[in-house]
């Protein structure tokens, strides 16, 4: 029970920090929309400062500035109620004109002066609450702040009511300055520790790790959205007063068009500054987060790595908007930018779930998972990835005329259902695989081929993609951000991709030159070893490679592991092959047992045998004849190998080649 209370009190401190953080960013939104006319530019400078300062401000300082600006905001209000009540209270007029029947409610003396001292006395004890005063003095606040009152009980002159109202601000305002000056020799010491403690964080973790930490623990992201939301609720509410108040007058009816209209209104409005532009950003981040949160769960993926939608859809919004001018542009055109930036985002997040739902339907596949209900909620996902970016392709040309916006996103559009369709073809052949209990030995070469077309499509629109934005930079709206985002999306999507793939393309080429240099076992001679592949444990159906230290496995597991690394998974030795040993490789199993029909080595001939030396004086390599099971790594050992890596050792349980 205690423990549920003190998660609903952090709850309500966490909610009452972005709440209170919030007001800043309404003050800098202000002033930068302000026009560069209107004050001076020291006072908008001055403001910004002190809005950031606040808004970067721990949550204890925090709490303790909102308490001191209340308490002056207190007595600020006390000190104007004092001057109205003294300066326009008549309380002999209200019984004359309740003497003439007017026929409503008298506000009588009593009755008014009596409220005035209900309000002050409320006012008096939250300024002296929030500024922490010593009993003796917060009773002279007190009676300070309620003295313009006697005024209206003994009825005295307006000019003497005036007087004490006057007399009784100065002494309130003199003791709020005193008590704020007290504070300051505290609030120069907490500057000078915040300073200290800045600099040393940035020596030690660096300015990244600082903005980061900052970002963090103000909350920057919910203090976005509340702002954004906030702001759009305000808007609203105008926008329906005007809708009501026009309604009245000229009997305006409500259609979709006025719907839509007072839609796009608020829409326009909700992006009209950099810091609306981050709002609506960190808006669109929780939809996002939330929405990939629910297709992992749909699917039953639990990658970690796959919740990053939540960053990378709002961080896309937010550089299309720089890249487009959005906030700058007029509010017709700010419109049609923004619809077609949203449909950027659109392809882009169904890109990215693509990636989502790849890697989990790859795994049913190549796992033989027979259970329908696994299979059916990727299959589903993936055939709306298909039927999606065709029906935006569609209702696109149908609506609009071919320009370079259009074509960039029909071209993410079919290469979305060009990516769809490859998954489901490597898909549908590890599903066909499974149906057999032999090896498909082809199999490994089907991926990589369809995966390889798949790649090289991606290459060429990227390559296309790439000349659209530099049509676009020199003909129609070219910017720094722009040429930016041109120069990585040519160096990650082309150049990167290119080298990866040729990179790729040699190594499956090497592995095969060096497996079709080794001697293949077939046959009578094949059936005579009893044993099983070292790599995959699986029985040699058709054929086995023998390495030069005598050690056999599968064709394609063998090359699978020639992908990492050119030594042997059994012995580490190098696979090379000379022509001599070629023809003196004797055929016997992974135990020692030679084949029939086949002489065993003078250098093998057991244990005690005399090492010869080869030609040329050079002595031979020992010659490991332990069966595969028999063979015992140390794990320091087996880590200190040249080469393998933990990921290697994934990719060789992998059944595809990445390109």
């Amino acid at each position: 029970m205690a423990s549920a209370h003190g998660r609903l009190g952090q709850q309500v401190l966490a909610v009452l920090d972005v709440a209170l953080r919030v007001p800043s960013i309404f003050i800098i939104d202000a002033i930068f929309n302000s026009n560069s006319d209107s004050g001076s530019a020291l006072l908008r400078a001055l403001g910004v400062l002190v809005s950031a300062v606040v808004l970067v401000l721990s949550q204890k300082s925090l709490f303790r500035f909102y308490s001191l600006f209340s308490a002056v905001m207190l007595g600020a209000a006390s000190v104007l109620v004092n001057y109205y009540g003294t300066s326009h209270a008549d309380t002999y007029g209200n019984y004359h004109a309740a003497a003439l029947g007017l026929g409503r409610v008298p506000l009588n003396g009593p009755t008014l002066w009596l409220g005035l001292a209900l309000l002050q006395l409320l006012f008096g004890l939250g300024y002296v609450a929030l500024l922490n005063v010593s009993p003796a003095c917060a009773a002279l606040v007190v009676l300070d702040v309620t003295a313009p009152l006697w005024g209206l009980v003994m009825d005295l002159p307006a000019d003497v009511r005036q007087t004490v109202a006057a007399v009784s601000g100065l002494l309130l305002a003199a003791h709020a300055a005193a008590s704020l000056l007290l504070r300051l020799k505290r609030f120069y010491y907490s500057c000078r520790y915040v300073h200290l403690l800045l600099r040393h964080m940035y020596r030690i973790y660096g300015l990244q790790l600082l903005l980061e930490d900052t970002w963090k623990r103000i909350r920057f992201p919910d203090i976005l959205r509340v702002f954004w939301l906030t702001r759009m609720t305000a808007q609203a509410v105008v926008l329906v007063y005007v809708v009501r108040a026009v309604r009245s007058e000229s009997g305006l009816q409500l259609t979709w068009d006025v719907f839509w209209d007072l839609f796009s209104n608020l829409i326009i409005s909700g992006c009209d500054s950099t810091l609306t532009v981050l709002g609506m950003s960190a808006v669109i981040s929780s939809l996002a987060h939330y929405l990939g949160l629910s297709i992992l769960a749909f699917i039953g993926s639990t990658e970690e790595e796959d919740k990053r939608l939540g960053f990378v859809a709002p961080v896309l919004f937010f550089i299309l908007a720089l890249q487009t001018g959005l906030s700058g542009l007029d509010p017709a055109e700010r419109l049609v930018r923004l619809s077609r930036n949203m449909c950027l985002l659109l392809t882009a997040i169904l890109h990215f779930i693509h990636g989502m739902t790849d890697p989990v339907l790859m795994s049913l596949g190549a796992s033989h998972v027979s259970s329908a209900r696994r299979h059916l909620p990727v299959l589903l996902v993936s055939a709306l990835l298909f039927v999606l970016p065709v029906l935006l392709s569609h209702e696109l040309w149908r609506r609009f005329v071919l320009n370079t916006w259009l074509f960039a996103v029909t071209a993410f559009c079919v290469e979305l259902c060009l990516k769809v369709l490859v998954s489901l073809t490597v898909y549908g052949l590890f599903m066909i695989d499974g149906f057999y209990n032999v090896l498909w030995e082809k199999l490994d070469d089907h991926v990589y081929y369809v995966r390889s077309a798949g790649n090289i499509i991606e290459f060429v629109f990227g390559v296309i993609m790439f000349g659209n934005g530099a049509y676009t930079m020199m003909f129609e709206s070219g910017s720094k951000i722009r040429a930016c985002m041109m120069c990585l999306h040519a160096y990650f999507n082309i150049y990167l991709q290119a080298k990866n793939g040729w990179k790729t393309f040699i190594n499956r080429r090497t592995a095969v030159k060096k497996i079709n240099s080794l001697p293949e076992v077939k046959g009578a001679q094949l059936r005579d070893i009893e044993d099983v592949c070292a790599i995959c444990y699986q029985e040699f159906a058709a054929s086995a490679r023998i390495t030069p230290c005598h050690h056999y496995f599968h064709a394609l597991c063998l090359r699978k592991w020639l992908y990492i690394q050119d030594t042997c998974p059994m012995c580490h030795q190098r696979v090379y092959v000379e022509e001599d040993a070629r023809e003196r490789t004797a055929f016997f199993n992974n135990n020692g047992y030679v084949a029939p029909g086949q002489e065993r080595p003078e250098d093998v001939d057991g244990p005690d045998a005399p090492e010869v030396a080869e030609p040329g004086g050079a002595e031979p390599e020992n010659q490991l004849l332990e069966d595969n099971d028999s063979i015992e790594y140390d794990e320091e050992e087996w880590g200190t190998q040249p080469g393998l890596t933990h990921m290697e050792e994934e990719y060789m349980d992998d059944d595809t080649d990445s390109n």
